[in-house]
């Protein structure tokens, strides 16, 4: 048997190889849309993928199901409470898949979503009793379970999942022995849960111990406990849930069609009929000169869950890149089924040189600038777009709070008659709510190169709290 997990870190998301090399067959799980990883490595090991399983809808991401289905013939598989456009094959509680020496057993544990299953992996040729591990999906994390409440736009109250989820975890998972091994779909800085683990494998024995949602409580007490103090949802997530129960265009087809080189002249022209550009260089190289109207996510970090957040998800999207990285932009942008891409600016930021008329700057403050300016008569204002989290840990004295993902939302909290300067936790994210500033015509404004990490290297003062 091969088991092999495939970690994700800029979407925290985890997939699975699972092959059994006596008979050529492979299964893979929740996987990614960009599936070449799994075709190199099944064909390493002599084996054919032909079966995919996804473990609920997920709403963070695009499932590659699609793409195995239509690259390889794939058999699409999914729990039996599952509704989906394309044909797949259902599988109820306790139904297997046995190829050669490993047999999947189906799990049905609702409660993340109610068509959410678990699968146990039996190793037969080391042990036909017991189970080698279990996928959890988004059932059961590393240090967490899966928040219930992302089914809320569609009608089904986070009250009643939590209740599914309570019985999946206490009824099945926590029957299982402790030395089964938990492969979760998804690990620390992911929205599906609140605390979740940097560790992408654990046992059901260690998070019988030590997680918190698994400690002894009554169904109350775990409903309470786990609608609770749940992250923002992004705006993108129903779209992403939507989309992986429907019938759509491969990536591959996506690239084809999305990147395509647009002169200057292109990209102003779509710019003014609606078009929005996202441009995915550095923060300082963008700051330095960027193209007006543009939007920044910075390809070096969370670029597709973040340009999900200020993207508009029907809009069509042009992308400025640093030469080389177009496909790689379009195809984290594909991850999260934002296929209108029209193209990409040909030549980069240096096509922008040609018209300078177009190109703005966004001035970017150290912290040795920002300190005496907050002491002097009129101090600009800090806005910190960090998470309320982050903010109720510790923060400037004195700065305004508007997280990043409701910054459109509250720009009416932001003055117009002072300078501001931008901070998060290290320059990224304030970064892009300085284009978001900038798009909307707030333009006196400064980045804090460093963020508040800068600030505390420099040994400056901040409130600190507890969060509550």
């Amino acid at each position: 048997m091969v088991l092999k997990q495939y970690y994700l870190g800029c979407l925290a998301h985890a997939s699975y190889l699972i092959a059994d090399t006596g008979t050529g067959t492979a299964i893979v799980v929740d996987p990614q849309r960009d599936i070449d990883q799994y075709l190199q490595d099944a064909t390493q090991h002599g084996c054919h993928i032909k079966y995919v399983f996804l473990t609920h809808f997920h709403a963070d991401f695009l499932a590659g199901h699609i793409e195995l289905r239509d690259r390889l013939g794939a058999t699409i598989c999914l729990g039996a409470q599952a509704q989906a456009e394309f044909a797949f094959t259902p599988f109820a509680h306790g139904e297997t898949l046995t190829c050669g020496q490993v047999r999947l057993q189906i799990l049905a544990t609702p409660g993340h979503t109610p068509e959410a299953i678990a699968i146990l992996v039996y190793d037969l040729q080391q042990d036909a009793e017991h189970p080698y591990a279990v996928l959890t999906g988004d059932t059961l994390f590393i240090g967490d379970v899966g928040r219930p409440d992302l089914m809320a736009s569609v009608g089904v109250a986070p009250a009643d999942l939590a209740g599914m989820l309570y019985d999946s975890l206490h009824q099945h998972l926590l029957t299982l022995p402790d030395a089964t091994l938990v492969y979760p779909a998804h690990g620390a800085g992911s929205m599906c849960g609140k605390n979740l683990s940097t560790d992408t494998v654990s046992t059901i024995g260690a998070q019988r111990q030590w997680n918190y949602a698994l400690q002894p409580m009554s169904k109350e007490a775990f409903i309470r406990l786990v609608t609770s103090d749940q992250p923002e949802v992004p705006a993108y997530f129903a779209y992403d849930a939507m989309l992986n129960r429907r019938e759509r265009p491969t990536l591959t087809d996506v690239l084809h069609h999305g990147l395509m080189p647009l002169t200057l002249d292109d990209v102003v022209r779509q710019l003014n009929s609606g078009a929005q550009v996202v441009d995915g260089r550095d923060p300082e190289a963008f700051e330095t000169a960027y193209l007006v109207g543009s939007i920044h996510v910075g390809l070096q970090g969370n670029f597709a869950t973040w340009a999900g957040t200020v993207l508009a998800q029907d809009t069509p999207i042009i992308v400025i890149a640093d030469p080389g990285k177009e496909v790689e932009a379009a195809m984290r942008l594909g991850r999260i089924g934002f296929d209108q891409i029209l193209g990409y600016l040909e030549g980069g930021a240096l096509a922008l040189q040609a018209r300078p008329d177009l190109v703005r700057r966004i001035a970017r403050m150290t912290v040795t600038e920002l300190a005496p300016a907050l002491g002097s008569v009129q101090p600009p204002v800090v806005l910190d777009v960090r998470g309320p989290g982050e903010r109720a840990s510790k923060h400037l004295a004195g700065s305004l709070h508007i997280p990043l993902n409701r910054l459109v939302r509250q720009l009416h909290m932001v003055p117009r008659d002072r300078p501001v300067v931008l901070q998060c936790a290290g320059g990224y994210r304030s970064a892009i709510a300085a284009s978001i500033l900038a798009q909307h015509g707030i333009t006196d404004i400064a980045d804090l190169v460093g963020g508040l990490a800068a600030w505390e290297a420099a040994g400056l003062d901040l409130e600190e709290t507890m969060a509550s």
